[in-house]
């Protein structure tokens, strides 16, 4: 039997017979015969009989059911990434195959939703995180599980990050961005074990992260609290290198890590670097020099060299900084000149020195003016004020010279070009550490012990480099936005299973929100939606 339809127009309206035929034999050979003019049913009733000669499987509306949906957008992105990048390999070392998949849902975590270890469990009741890591999906991410999994880490980080190191530059690195930042928690056991720098107040740790050009993490270790940021950069540097196996690269590190020894000390053990000077060093440099000696205004354009001392600095400027710098000072003394006035008039009289200067001092500082006026108190003993106009006019001098860099490299080797170019990678660092913390956000550290702090810091670790992998292949396709804010919109795409007499069909529903369909066909993903793949319909 089989379903046949008829059209027919008559005095311009068109009709559709719909009958039922089946194939009879005769002795004039093969006809159709029909059993039923479907037209006089009930629509029901024909979609009925329609459905089952086309073989489909008929139920009743009380025996279908709809399981919640799920998130899984983001989800699929990242276990289809992570297969591509081969991440499996790096937990190659750890024997477990459940702690394996516990630390990929716990990277996954990181990734979409920074949370306490505690909420993952939460997180992952609305999602299918556990069926994307291979897991049961009633897991139940207990946190002794999770600990026990964290700690299958230590004692192979270090080959995890060769592992790393390896896929990231397989012919090896010729320059590395470094810098380290202080994350402050709250907890009061972790307080205890890690210190601060300043006692009594908001207490944390060092976090140091290293990255290739591209901006890809190569390593990241977490430090105690208590020590100077630029007492880590020697020894971290040398770490690097015997870790990691880097022989001919250039480190990179804002001014803030350079310290007093610190060049001195990287030179002596033949380690290339870049760093950016202080603003005084620029102005000792100038002042030593000419005044037919200093560049001229129309080479503020250009990059300028100098050498002094053995050191190599490289000066950068612009014409349009010039103009920057001028209006950034004028601002500031305008400020300046209205704080004093105020102050002026609400000081009282007959005030002593050291009173003065806790008054005004800091009111000046914290409009960055200080350094552009001068003040007192007369013979009469009131409170007098005027211009720096040395000051000013030393500052003017340097107007336009917005960076000087300090290297080691020599000029054979790296043009002032290149050290520029060197400098301005920090940048991709700040982006890393910019993932790094929102990947610790929402993550209390209640546990002093310090293996299981690094342990959670590897974690973030490890969701940034994956972060970073898919930034570099989303930027080839011109998509520039942030992996974590687009993964999380992403996640919004939810698959629900229907139940016919308590039997799963064969193909889940995705729900995809309309203002998403066009991100997914830039970023190429509608594959993954359109043929889920097995954990997503488990």
């Amino acid at each position: 039997m089989y379903i046949h339809r008829v059209r027919s127009i008559r005095n311009g309206k068109v009709y559709e017979s719909v009958l039922l035929q089946e194939s009879v034999r005769t002795p004039k050979g093969p006809r159709a015969r029909t059993i039923l003019h479907l037209n006089r049913l009930p629509p029901e009733l024909q979609a009925a009989i329609i459905a089952a000669v086309e073989g489909k499987e008929m139920v009743s509306l009380p025996d279908l059911a709809v399981s919640p949906a799920l998130d899984c957008g983001g989800l699929a992105v990242l276990r289809d990434a992570w297969d591509r990048l081969a991440a499996e390999r790096l937990f190659a070392p750890i024997p477990g195959e459940r702690q394996r998949k516990l630390l990929r849902a716990m990277v996954f975590s990181r990734i979409l939703s920074p949370r306490s270890q505690p909420a993952l469990r939460e997180q992952a009741a609305q999602c299918l995180l556990a069926c994307s890591c291979g897991l049961e999906p009633d897991e139940t991410f207990s946190e002794e599980d999770l600990h026990a999994a964290m700690a299958a880490l230590d004692g192979r980080w270090s080959r995890i990050e060769r592992e790393l190191y390896r896929q990231a530059a397989p012919g090896g690195v010729s320059l590395v961005l470094y810098d380290l930042t202080r994350i402050d928690f709250d907890d009061d056991a972790l307080m205890d074990d890690y210190g601060s720098a300043y006692r009594g107040e908001r207490r944390g740790v060092l976090l140091a992260v290293a990255i290739d050009p591209e901006g890809v993490p190569v390593h990241g270790e977490v430090l105690r609290g208590s020590r100077s940021d630029s007492a880590t950069l020697t020894g971290l540097l040398v770490s690097l290198r015997r870790r990691l196996g880097i022989r001919e690269a250039a480190f990179v590190f804002p001014a803030g890590l350079k310290g007093r020894w610190n060049p001195k000390r990287l030179r002596g053990r033949k380690l290339p670097y870049v760093t950016r000077a202080s603003r005084g060093k620029l102005q000792e440099l100038l002042k030593g020099r000419p005044q037919d000696a200093r560049p001229e205004p129309a080479e503020k354009t250009r990059l300028w060299e100098m050498e002094r001392d053995g050191v190599r600095y490289v000066i950068a400027g612009g014409k349009e900084q010039a103009s920057r710098d001028a209006d950034r000072r004028r601002r500031r003394i305008a400020r300046g000149e209205r704080e004093l006035t105020a102050l002026a008039a609400a000081l009282p009289e007959n005030l002593n020195v050291v009173d003065l200067g806790r008054r005004v001092r800091p009111a000046l500082e914290r409009l960055k003016a200080h350094q552009y006026f001068l003040y007192g108190i007369d013979e009469k003993g009131s409170f007098f004020w005027k211009r720096n106009e040395e000051a000013i006019r030393e500052e003017a001098s340097l107007d336009g010279w917005s960076l000087l860099l300090e290297t080691n490299l020599p000029a054979e080797t790296a043009a002032p070009e290149t050290v520029l170019r060197h400098h301005q990678g920090l940048v991709f660092l700040e982006s890393a550490f910019s993932d790094f913390k929102s990947s610790l956000a929402g993550l209390p550290l209640r546990d002093w012990q310090p293996d299981r702090i690094r342990s959670r810091v590897r974690i973030c670790f490890l969701a940034c480099w994956m972060t970073a992998k898919i930034s570099q292949e989303w930027k080839k396709l011109g998509v520039t936005e942030e992996v974590h804010r687009l993964l999380s919109e992403l996640q919004q795409i939810r698959v629900s299973t229907v139940y016919a007499a308590g039997k799963a069909l064969r193909k889940p529903l995705v729900y995809i929100p309309n203002r998403l369909e066009s991100r997914i066909d830039r970023l190429g993903i509608r594959p993954l939606f359109r043929d889920l793949p097995a954990w997503a319909r488990a």
